[in-house]
């Protein structure tokens, strides 16, 4: 399992979770907000995009976070395993408000730099529907995957847990 993607809404956790499982399985974490967003939150060109994301795929190992369904299924395509962290729409508020107070003024460490954290209400508002607007997509999506790949959907911090430790066993033995 040397490719793995990892999708969810914001706040779900997948850069904790990415930093997490790269520790554990030596494997390259590619942020992909870090690459998307250029200085003071300029988007990528699409065609600039699509090509880092063919150039990052084709790689032989490595974890990628984030949404950007748009690019989605290039990036199924080249997995081997696809983690969904379909996580409550509340823990997820509740945790884009904690990341927006914990790095007031500053960078996260997942992003471009001079990409200042920053909250507003189409974020939030998007973060509250994910689960209505995307979430039956992204499942959609993983149900028409190859049955050779491995998906994991994990609903919840216990879920996250238990796959952490089941990987570290698998290491093991």
């Amino acid at each position: 399992m040397n490719r793995i993607l990892i999708i969810g809404c914001p706040g779900s956790g997948k850069s904790t979770l990415s930093q997490q499982l790269g520790g554990i399985l030596s494997l390259p974490v590619i942020h992909l907000d870090r690459y998307y967003w250029k200085p003071n939150w300029v988007p990528t060109p699409k065609d600039e995009w699509v090509q880092f994301l063919v150039d990052a795929t084709e790689q032989e190992q490595w974890i990628l976070d984030g949404n950007y369904t748009g690019t989605l299924d290039l990036r199924l395509q080249h997995a081997y395993a696809v983690i969904f962290l379909d996580m409550s729409r509340y823990l997820c508020i509740y945790r884009i408000i904690k990341r927006r107070i914990q790095y007031q003024g500053r960078t996260r460490p997942d992003l471009n730099e001079d990409c200042p954290e920053k909250l507003d209400g189409s974020f939030i508002r998007w973060v509250w529907n994910y689960n209505k607007q995307t979430r039956q997509q992204v499942l959609q999506r993983l149900e028409g995957l190859d049955s050779s790949k491995r998906i994991f959907v994990l609903k919840n911090r216990r879920d996250v847990r238990e796959l952490l430790e089941q990987l570290q066993k698998e290491l093991c033995t």
